[in-house]
């Protein structure tokens, strides 16, 4: 049965493998106008962390599940080649707030002490957690590269519509990310304009999120240590469709990583990133049906992509044997490309 996964990034990739491991009936393609290392999340520093409280009982056990995943993944020899590794930070605010419904999912979940509030002004309350770290800049070759052992064939093309697979194909995955805007008329979807500064710091251990409850998640300064760089940041101009880089922004990222630690000035930039993240109030992760095709949507995951992907992945592999099962049952001949 022919299964074709629209979309080349951490999503796309990740739902394609667990539909070729879920369903061994699939003849799997990948179509996207991008492969890595050209997409979003190539540039993205790729922290597991899920939003503050803004995550449904639904999309828990999504979370979980990626983070079951990575940790698994840590305890192998190639972990390192994946991009993966653990890191401890903090979690910082001007208030005291509730605790986030994952915090049992994390590895050492506490309150910060007062001694601790005082490495960061004008901060009264914060959380200390140990996540993961996951660079897609070489997780999506190694998955990639696993798809292709599985003999998944991958297209790179632009398509205005998903009617244009939706002929040649009998289930249809919409990985599409921020292209869904266009492509489904979906006015809930939005960018979340980002831009990072990437810098020689090697002295940097932990990471640093500072929150601010008026403005978007990553919308304040943050710094995030990745295995060769450390990621500065604090942008999330939502609606913002501009890609290019901008001087103003990036003086505004410098201002508040020294705030920060003032330990950074001067450190050598060696990076530089623009990207629009896919945001919209809820992940849609559905069936839908196109020209009478089924079309399992899994987009919108905003900033968190990381975060959600594997646990999304799971779940679109299971959408996708409901189809197929439901496909066989009415008895339709598969459709061919030829």
């Amino acid at each position: 049965m022919r299964v074709v996964v629209v979309g080349g990034g951490v999503l796309g990739l990740s739902s394609a493998l667990c539909v070729v491991e879920r369903c061994p009936r699939a003849e799997l393609t990948v179509v996207a106008d991008k492969f890595t290392p050209n997409t979003t999340g190539d540039g993205a520093a790729g922290i597991w962390q899920p939003p503050l409280w803004n995550v449904t009982e639904t999309e828990l056990p999504w979370l979980q599940w990626t983070f079951d995943y990575l940790s698994r993944l840590y305890k192998t020899e190639f972990c390192h080649q994946v991009g993966l590794f653990c890191q401890s930070g903090y979690n910082v605010f001007d208030r005291e707030v509730p605790d986030p419904p994952w915090k049992d999912i994390v590895l050492g979940f506490r309150h910060l002490t007062e001694e601790e509030l005082k490495q960061f002004p004008g901060y009264s309350y914060g959380w200390f957690e140990t996540t993961f770290m996951l660079e897609c800049r070489s997780y999506l070759p190694w998955l990639t590269q696993r798809l292709k052992e599985k003999g998944v064939k991958f297209e790179q093309r632009k398509i205005s519509s998903l009617s244009e697979v939706c002929s040649d194909f009998d289930i249809v995955i919409n990985c599409c990310g921020l292209s869904s805007s266009t492509l489904l008329n979906d006015k809930e979807l939005k960018p979340g304009r980002g831009q990072l500064v990437r810098v020689q710091a090697p002295w940097l251990k932990h990471f640093i999120l500072t929150h601010d409850l008026s403005k978007p998640t990553y919308g304040t300064p943050y710094i995030i240590p990745g295995m060769n760089a450390v990621s500065l940041g604090g942008l999330n101009q939502i609606g913002d469709w501009d890609e290019g880089w901008r001087k103003e922004d990036e003086q505004a990222i410098w201002d508040g990583a020294l705030q920060l630690v003032p330990a950074l000035q001067g450190a050598r930039v060696i990076g530089k990133w623009t990207g629009l993240r896919p945001v919209r109030e809820r992940i849609r992760l559905e069936t839908d049906t196109v020209n009478g095709t089924p079309v399992i949507h899994n987009y919108g995951h905003g900033g968190y992509g990381v975060t959600y992907h594997w646990g999304c992945a799971l779940q679109t592999a299971s959408l996708t044997a409901k189809a197929m099962e439901d496909i066989t049952s009415t008895t339709l001949t598969p459709k061919s490309r030829y």
